[in-house]
This record gives C-alpha cells, sequence and structure tokens, in this order.
C-alpha cells in the first residue's frame, strides 16, 4: 500500500521521532496520509488499536476515516482505534471522569437553543439580538479559556462587565442544571487534567499516539486538550494548511500552527505540494492569489494533471442577470461534455445568493442539492415534540426534561429548576426522578413545586397511554395537552407560527402513519427518531448540481466549479473589511478555487440588489490578484461583441449532440 504514495507523504507515515507537522495543501491526500499512517502504527509498529486517537472536526470526516482503516487493515485487529471529533472525545472524557469535576456520568449536553433559553431567561429584557451576541462572547470566552472572573477582570465597559456578570450566571445555572453546552466539552477536559495530574497522566498513558486533522481550524481550548494528550512524550502528528484557515469567526486561531515550533523546537515539518484534484491553470491561479497574504509557511500547490481549461470570469449586469447566465452555462457546458448534474458545484460567500440561483434551477427543471440548509429534525417545533418523545422513552433524559418543561412554560422558573438541578447533582438522579421527592420538597415553596409536579403527572399519564394507544391518538392528546399551537403563534408572528404548526402536523403525520405500518407504538417509535434524525442522506449517489457556501463546501471537491458573486463588499465581505479580515476571505476564495477539479468559472455582478434598490459593485479585487495568464474575460462593460460565426458553430453543434440522445 506504501508502495503507491509519493515520497513526502511516505515519509510522513513511517516519522515517529517526535512531534510532527504535516503541511497538507488542498487534494494533496492528507486524509489519506493519517489512514495509511493509523494502519502503519498498528501494522509494522505494534501499537494496540485502542492506544491510538485521530481527531476530526466532522462526524463525516470521522466516518470516512473509519471506514478506510477498515478497509486497510481488513482481517487484521483494528477495532479500539478512536477516530472522533474533538467534542465526542471531550464526551468520552468527561463521562469517565464525571466525578472529579462533581457532575454525575449521565450530565446532559444542552444545544444552542437550549443554551440561548437560558441567557435569556437571565438576561431579562434583552432583545435577541442581544442575547446571541452574548451567547457569542461566552463561546468565545470559553474556547480562548477565559474564566467568568478573567473576563470581569478584562472588562473595559459598563456593556462588558454586564456580559461577563451573565456568563457568571449562565455557568452556575449549567452547573445546578447538571448540564454542559458544546463549548464545555472542551474546555472541561482541559480543566480536568490541569487540576488533577493522576487523571492527565492516566489518559496520556491510555493514547499513545495522536493524530489531528484539520489542524487549522483548532481554537485554544483544542490546542491546549491536545498539549495535555500528548505530554512530554509529544507523540503526534498534526495534518493542516494554513492556506485553507478560514473559521476565524468562530474562535479558530491560525497562530496554533504558529506556535507548534515554538512549544515543540524538536517539531518535525513536512510538506505535501503535490495535487491530486486539480489542472496546472487552476492551481496556478489558486497559488497567484494567496501569494498575497503574508504566509506562516511557504508552499506552492503543483499537478500533472495537463493545463487543463482557461478560467473564465464573466462580468453581468445585476445579480438576477447573473444567476441567469450561470444555469445557462451549467447547461451548455453539461450538454457539450455529455457530464452528469452532480459534476457540478455552485458556490457562494453567503447564502442569500442561493435563492435566485435556486429560481433559475427549478425553472429549467435541474435538479439540485442545497448544503447547509437546517435539517426538518432540526426545527425548533420537532426539537420540542422530540424532547417529550424522548422524556416518555427516557425519563433520565434531562435535556428533554428541560427542553419539554419550557416548551410551553408552564409556570415553572429558573430559580424552582436551578434548585432541582443542585438536589438532583447531589443524589446523582434524574431531574424527573428526584421532582417528587420529598427532600427537594423541603427545599423550594408549595407555589414552585405545584406545576412541576402537575408536569411530572402529565408525563405519567402519557407515558401510560403511549405503551397502549396508537401513535396517533397519543401524539393528538399531546398537543391538546399543552396547546401547543397556540403557543406558537404567541411567539410568532401569524405566517411563521403557520408554518410550523404545518411542520408539527407533518412529523405527527409520519410517526402516526409509521406506527400503523410498523405496529409499533409510540414509545418503540421514539427510540428510533434519533436515528432518523442523525442518518445522512449518501448525497454523493444523487444525481444533482450542488448550491453551497464557500464554508460549507470546504473539503469537497467538483469536477466543474462556478463561483458566483466575486465583488467588493460580498467576498470580501464588508465586515471583514471593516475588520481588519482580509487575508481570512482571501483564504476562503483559495478554497472555492481550490475545489475545482477540471474547470472553473467566475462571474460577479455589476449591480447587486439591495432591498428594492440596485447598488453599483465592482469586481472583488481576488480576481485581479489571481493573475492573468490563465483567465479569460466576457461580458460587462468591456464586452466585445460575440463572434456570430462561432456562436453560431457551436449552436449547431449542440443541436447535432441533443439529436443524437434522443
Amino acid at each position: 500500500m506504501v508502495a503507491f504514495l509519493n515520497p513526502p507523504q511516505r515519509e510522513a507515515i513511517r516519522y515517529l521521532d517526535g512531534p510532527l507537522l504535516v503541511l497538507a495543501g488542498a487534494g494533496s491526500g492528507k486524509t489519506r496520509v493519517i489512514t495509511e499512517k493509523i494502519a502503519y502504527l498498528i501494522e509494522s509498529c505494534g501499537f494496540r488499536p485502542h492506544t491510538i486517537a485521530a481527531i476530526t472536526f466532522t462526524n463525516k470526516a470521522a466516518r470516512e476515516m473509519q471506514e478506510r482503516v477498515g478497509k486497510l487493515l481488513a482481517g487484521k485487529p483494528s477495532k479500539g482505534v478512536t477516530i472522533c471529533t474533538f467534542h465526542a472525545l471531550g464526551v468520552r472524557i468527561l463521562r469517565e471522569e464525571a466525578a472529579a469535576l462533581g457532575y454525575k456520568p449521565a450530565f446532559s449536553i444542552l444545544d444552542a437553543t437550549d443554551c440561548f433559553g437560558i441567557l435569556a431567561e437571565l438576561a431579562g429584557g434583552a432583545d435577541k439580538a442581544g442575547i446571541r451576541r452574548l451567547q457569542s462572547s461566552i463561546s468565545n470566552w470559553k474556547s480562548a479559556l477565559i474564566s467568568p472572573d478573567q473576563a470581569r477582570a478584562a472588562a473595559r465597559s459598563d456593556s462588558e462587565l454586564l456580559a461577563a456578570n451573565a456568563y457568571d450566571a449562565y455557568v452556575a445555572t449549567l452547573r445546578a442544571y447538571q448540564a454542559v453546552d458544546f463549548d464545555d466539552l472542551i474546555a472541561m477536559p482541559v480543566a480536568l487534567f490541569e487540576r488533577h495530574t493522576e487523571l492527565r497522566d492516566k489518559w496520556q498513558n491510555r493514547l499513545r499516539y495522536v493524530l489531528i486533522d484539520e489542524y487549522q481550524d483548532t481554537n485554544a481550548s483544542q490546542y491546549a486538550l491536545l498539549k495535555l494528550l500528548a505530554g512530554p512524550r509529544a507523540a503526534f502528528t498534526a495534518v493542516g494548511d494554513d492556506d485553507q484557515a478560514i473559521y476565524g469567526w468562530r474562535g479558530a486561531d491560525v497562530e496554533n500552527l504558529r506556535g507548534l515550533p515554538r512549544d515543540y523546537p524538536r517539531l518535525k515539518l513536512i510538506k505535501l505540494e503535490q495535487n491530486y484534484r486539480s489542472t496546472v491553470r487552476i492551481l496556478r491561479a489558486a497559488n497567484t492569489l494567496i501569494a498575497h497574504n503574508e504566509k506562516l509557511f511557504d508552499k506552492k500547490l503543483w499537478s500533472d494533471l495537463g493545463h487543463g481549461e482557461p478560467i473564465t470570469v464573466s462580468a453581468c449586469k445585476t445579480s438576477e442577470k447573473e444567476a441567469e447566465s450561470v444555469v445557462m452555462k451549467l447547461q451548455a457546458h453539461r450538454f457539450e461534455h455529455r457530464t452528469r448534474f452532480r459534476d457540478y458545484a455552485i458556490l457562494y460567500r453567503g447564502n442569500f445568493q442561493a435563492r435566485a440561483v435556486e429560481q433559475f434551477l427549478r425553472n429549467q427543471r435541474i435538479p439540485y442539492l442545497l448544503s447547509g440548509g437546517q435539517s426538518f429534525f432540526d426545527k425548533a417545533e420537532i426539537k420540542d415534540l422530540t424532547a417529550y418523545l424522548r422524556l416518555l422513552a427516557n425519563p433520565d433524559d434531562d435535556p428533554a426534561f428541560l427542553r419539554a418543561v419550557g416548551a410551553p412554560k408552564r409556570g415553572i422558573g429558573g430559580g424552582t429548576l436551578q434548585a432541582l438541578g443542585g438536589y438532583a447533582g447531589e443524589r446523582r438522579r434524574a431531574l424527573y426522578a428526584v421532582a417528587t421527592e420529598q427532600g427537594f420538597a423541603a427545599r423550594v415553596q408549595a407555589r414552585q413545586l405545584e406545576p412541576l409536579l402537575a408536569f411530572c403527572d402529565f408525563i405519567r399519564r402519557l407515558q401510560a397511554n403511549a405503551l397502549r394507544q396508537p401513535a396517533a391518538a397519543v401524539l393528538a392528546e399531546l398537543l391538546a395537552a399543552i396547546d401547543y399551537e397556540a403557543w406558537l403563534h404567541e411567539q410568532d408572528e401569524r405566517r411563521t407560527a403557520q408554518a410550523r404548526w404545518r411542520n408539527v402536523q407533518d412529523f405527527c403525520d409520519w410517526l402516526g402513519q409509521k406506527g400503523e405500518e410498523e405496529e409499533k407504538t409510540l414509545i418503540e417509535l421514539t427510540q428510533g427518531i434519533a436515528l432518523v434524525a442523525m442518518l445522512d442522506k449518501n448525497d454523493a449517489e444523487i444525481d444533482a448540481v450542488r448550491l453551497s457556501t464557500l464554508h460549507a463546501a470546504k473539503g469537497l471537491e467538483f469536477k466543474h466549479v462556478f463561483l458566483i458573486g466575486l465583488e467588493e463588499g460580498v467576498l470580501p465581505h464588508r465586515e471583514a473589511q471593516a475588520d481588519g479580515r482580509i487575508e481570512e476571505e482571501r483564504r476562503l476564495m483559495y478554497v472555492g478555487i481550490t475545489r475545482a477539479q477540471r474547470s472553473l468559472h467566475l462571474s460577479y455582478a455589476e449591480r447587486r440588489q439591495h432591498g428594492r434598490e440596485l447598488i453599483p459593485s465592482e469586481p472583488s479585487r481576488f480576481i485581479a490578484e489571481m493573475g492573468r495568464e490563465d483567465l479569460r474575460f466576457s461580458g460587462g462593460k468591456s464586452d466585445s461583441t460575440p463572434d456570430k460565426a462561432t456562436a453560431s458553430g457551436r449552436l449547431a453543434a449542440l443541436r447535432a449532440m441533443l439529436g443524437e440522445k434522443k
């Protein structure tokens, strides 16, 4: 297997003399290096599978690695290798060591919506935008390992002090609930290992070799966790690319790449510069563009896949015309080259750019898939209903209890839930289980206890019915009892509330029908809902054009790419310009260019719709920064009269081809 690798890849796999940074350019086979190294550690170096951990950023990447390692070690022992996300590893550590931090092993993990609700309660009358800003600040503090006391000490204004105080109250509330948020899954293992050296030593001895994917996307807390796991042995391989660091806005710190040689003077650097994805023209334009950034490490991608087609740049009169032009060009290209819809991707900076493109794709009956759209199961109303069902199936599910008890609100306040969380923590039992205990009743007033007991009694009755009545009947009883439709109308304006209620009805119809067909109770169906929600459709098999933001497209590749909306203020984004984050925007453009395998088509609008006005726009500086050598311009002010002979010739060829296909 190692025979098919190039020399730098082979060196990266076999190097075990200390910490290693593999600087892996786009399309240079980084996943292969990680998976082959895992196989090499087990087969040739005598590592036992359970002593190896490979850490990724997405579940999809972890699944892909797991499959590849399974194939490489077919018939050999591979079970026990930890291949998971940073957060999944954090959960594993915390579940095992919860007692050391004063938590029960079955602590709750709250999602962003649940955390928003807690902050809304703490912040009182603050508006939603203010709460979101506060939520973002708290997330950034936790990612940077800044405690509430440190945030308070660093406050430079009254508003910053208020935010730091809210952070303190939020941390106390989560602890009282025996709950953690997403950022805690990294920050708390760091705190655990810093405070308890015996536990740190235990995990360092358990995980003898660590591999980290997409290292440039790590934040301060993730880097701290890596250092604590690696320990003095520093037996790790970090794989990353400073040119693809595009997540600074969510706390990722490209400086962690600069920190590695400083913190590990024996660090070995290996560069993977051969690209197995794109043509020479595409890579030359990408290299020319990214050369405008200050470089941490010098690197130039190269390819032996041939020169390829020139990169086209189209200027369009308006954003509407741009969307139309892209769809027509895509169709023509597909007919001319006899390709499939799934060979094409249309990429853009922001989701708002997809609407016009979607409209023209629908008009032309072109199938498409939209990346980064919200899953049906992620909608708040579906999560509310699922919380009730999860609680019926498993009364120990604390996150479900906390969500159900507040949707709709039923007079159970934050103080009551904090008291319940504290009592449950002491008793090391679930919230639902201790709510009816005499010990808890003695801690709260009768008016606080009454609505809580009524809720628990309602869940008990519903649970009994769910075991013997058809699913559809129990769901109807649940929705009527909590008057959920009326609550939706209290929360949202009429049209939004109606749309959300339709989603609830669709969900209930689906479950009711499933219950009839499979002859299952609602309890039995609920245990399968989580699986349905987590199943990823295998989009790769669907013949459809991909529409995606540049951020969501990272890690993917497509034969033909249309990169749209290349205007100042869009890419680079105007907020990034104002904040001095041009280099990250340039890296985002670089990521877009390097998604393309065979052809790349760039476009921009000379005027873009803002509200009811058409505002003039300038082409993105990044187009000029790609150099002119491989770019072919058309349209706009500089457009020349098209060559009629060429156009009619091409049309005749298309007609002939269509005739052949009939």
